[in-house]
């Protein structure tokens, strides 16, 4: 797995001729970097590190030996076939020795580059495959593979044609998420999007879109010398996650002005039916948004904000806005990277010693101290979402067994589920919190003693909503603006919540984590590979480890509100 430190090896390297060669198109430094990083990075990082020469790195990024018995279906699929080729013999010849040369000092190729009828179908650092032979057979037969500028030149073509096949020619920017799938169609030539990023090649553990997907959002983890990256490297065991989408300083300002309730976002400038179903959030009292036009339809005004870190835009009711001044700050709130350590700080039930709190109990205020629990350790996307399925399975919320998630005489634990599953994966979501008293001394820097029932009160899901909202940003959390990038996260190997608070107090809310996909079970996409429903694991009045569940359940009429939260 190509590290950190290799991407930052290859910038330093090439990322003045990447900014060139990029220039005016839709690709950056960091989406050429996941290609190369995809392509070959089980070859370069090894020979920089081995102290190899630029070019004598260059020329041995070589790989994909694959022919027609083991599934190849574009051309050369056998020696015979490149061979009867014009200049076919000459260029196997290449191609095998250029294996040979490879396997000197990648021992993974050693078996392969000893049979004599075997020889490379990718060359250069982004892998143009031998099926252009046909196309362009002096780029093989002249090694032009073996220069950055030439190899970056068929990639940047290659990725040029991909765009279109994907319908994304016309836009004006890429998210990595829409890269992602336009490396599918490069790997691939063609995007299936109700599949999501589980397309292209597949490693035996992960498919080619979500590799390059990892790969674009590491690569932003890593800045040159003297800069800022452009999303905070995250701690062992954390889960990379996106910076806030800044919101564009165009546009007209105005701030939310209902003075009785918060304001409802919607998807389309129409009130849906039920009333909550196109709702995409709900805008606290005085909060700034900019107008993305100043035309209104049906009495709405399309606008754009960050809400807690989630990029918003959508139509609101314009008689809920008053202008503000042209210089009206519309704030980005980033979380914090380590939780606080005085002030206002983590609590958990304080315990008698030597007791253990066990799944098998029935639910209480105490964590979970079993013998053997698992935790979320590793830096890679696949260590990380194993260690979450494994979280999963050890919790087993449907076990019957584990009395501690069973609803019974009316109760559900929904929130003591969340709370054990982010527990075990090193992400503070609080089982107890302060009450107001204490928040009160511990803000003026007073030592507060917890004690249950005077100082700590028990958290439900409705004072979860609460929580995450006024402190979730001090403990690493941030807001989501929608279910593509939760679930996006979740697939990094990152915790995500949907939270949902009751319009009854006294009444149950909900909250679920969003979880990795598996081949048994994914999220659900639209045509234009948008998630509508979430992968998802609850304890509630129905337990499941993984379950797509009610559509939009976040959304009935019971609810007065609802958010997404992701964390590292």
């Amino acid at each position: 797995m190509t590290k950190a430190d290799d991407i930052r090896w290859f910038k330093e390297q090439f990322q003045k001729k990447i900014n060139k060669a990029a220039k005016g198109s839709l690709f950056d430094v960091d989406m050429l970097v996941a290609v190369a990083c995809q392509e070959t990075g089980e070859i370069w990082p090894v020979l920089r590190r081995k102290g190899l020469p630029v070019d004598e790195i260059l020329r041995l990024c070589v790989g994909d030996t694959l022919d027609e018995d083991k599934g190849r279906r574009a051309f050369p699929r056998t020696k015979a076939a490149l061979v009867a080729k014009p200049n076919g013999q000459e260029m196997f010849e290449i191609a095998h020795q250029a294996l040979v040369n490879m396997a000197v000092h990648i021992p993974g190729y050693r078996g392969v580059a000893a049979r004599p009828a075997k020889f490379c179908h990718g060359f250069g650092v982004f892998q143009l495959d031998l099926q252009f032979f046909l196309e362009d057979p002096q780029y093989f037969l002249k090694k032009r593979y073996e220069k950055f500028d030439q190899t970056l030149g068929k990639c940047l073509a290659e990725l040029q044609s991909a765009l279109k096949k994907v319908g994304y020619h016309t836009k004006s920017a890429l998210t990595d998420l829409e890269f992602a799938h336009v490396a599918i169609a490069y790997n691939t030539g063609g995007f299936k999007p109700s599949k999501g990023l589980k397309q292209g090649h597949f490693n035996g553990t992960r498919f080619y879109g979500e590799q390059v997907f990892s790969f674009v959002q590491l690569s932003r983890t890593v800045a040159m010398a003297g800069a800022t990256p452009q999303i905070p490297p995250p701690p062992d065991g954390g889960a990379i996650v996106p910076a806030p989408t800044p919101v564009p300083s165009g546009g007209k300002r105005f701030v939310v002005d209902t003075r009785l309730d918060t304001l409802r976002m919607r998807e389309e400038p129409k009130i849906g039916f039920p009333p909550f179903k196109n709702v995409i959030a709900q805008l606290p009292d005085g909060h700034p948004v900019r107008a993305v036009s100043g035309t209104k339809r049906n009495s709405f005004l399309e606008v754009e904000t960050s809400l807690s870190g989630a990029h918003l835009r959508g139509f609101v009711k314009a008689k809920f806005l008053k202008p503000a001044p042209a210089q009206t700050h519309i704030p980005i709130v980033i979380p914090d990277a380590e939780p606080p350590t005085e002030g206002i700080v983590a609590i958990n039930m304080p315990r008698k010693q030597g007791t253990v709190t066990k799944r098998t109990g029935v639910a209480g205020a105490h964590s979970l101290n079993e013998t053997g629990q698992p935790g979320r350790k590793g830096t890679a996307p696949t260590e990380l979402t194993a260690a979450l399925a494994k979280i999963i399975d050890w919790l087993a919320v449907d076990k019957t067994s584990h009395k501690r998630y069973q609803p019974r005489s009316g109760l559900t634990f929904c929130n003591i589920y969340a709370h054990d599953y982010c527990h075990l994966a090193g992400a503070y979501l609080p089982r107890v919190w302060w009450s107001e008293k204490a928040l009160l001394k511990l803000d003026k820097g007073e030592t507060v003693k917890p004690l249950y029932g005077d100082t700590i009160r028990e958290m439900r899901a409705n004072d979860l909503f609460r929580w995450l909202r006024d402190f979730g940003p001090r403990f690493g959390w941030r807001q989501s603006g929608n279910l593509t990038e939760l679930q996006q996260v979740a697939n990094e190997g990152g915790p995500g919540v949907i939270v949902a608070r009751r319009k009854q107090d006294g009444r149950s809310g909900h909250i679920v984590m969003v979880v990795p996909e598996i081949s048994e079970h994914t999220a659900r996409r639209n045509g234009a590979s948008q998630v509508v429903a979430p992968l998802q694991s609850q304890a509630g009045s129905t337990n499941f480890r993984y379950s797509r569940g009610k559509t939009d359940w976040w959304l009935e009429d019971r609810f007065a509100e609802s958010a997404f939260w992701v964390r590292s």
